[in-house]
């Protein structure tokens, strides 16, 4: 199997377990002069056809990240719950003032 056949069966690999709209966690950045803060939030928008996941960050940062050379890992279905939960700090500027 030459260089491309392996890159592109991790690439298709890398698209189905990490499909456009999955909610990830950078752990850490190799050297980019771009690198996004460790421990930030984004979401994938693609696989490119050697792996990279294309991602917005939550930052408002948008970069390729590399498997192997970054590390991350998808959001856990408790993560993503609380995710969905209202802010409560949202709330309490309605309430405030209106107790006696």
């Amino acid at each position: 199997m030459n260089e491309w056949d392996k890159l592109h069966r991790m690439a298709e690999r890398y698209k189905a377990e990490y499909p456009s709209g999955t909610r990830i966690m950078l752990l850490s950045m190799g050297n980019d002069i771009h690198r996004v803060k460790d421990n930030t939030r984004g979401t994938v928008i693609a696989v490119d056809d050697i792996g990279t996941l294309h991602c917005d960050f939550d930052t408002g940062s948008m970069i390729g990240i590399i498997p192997g050379e970054d590390s991350f890992r998808k959001l856990t279905e408790e993560e993503l719950a609380k995710e969905q939960e209202p802010d409560m700090d949202e709330n309490e500027d309605e309430d405030f003032g209106m107790r006696m």
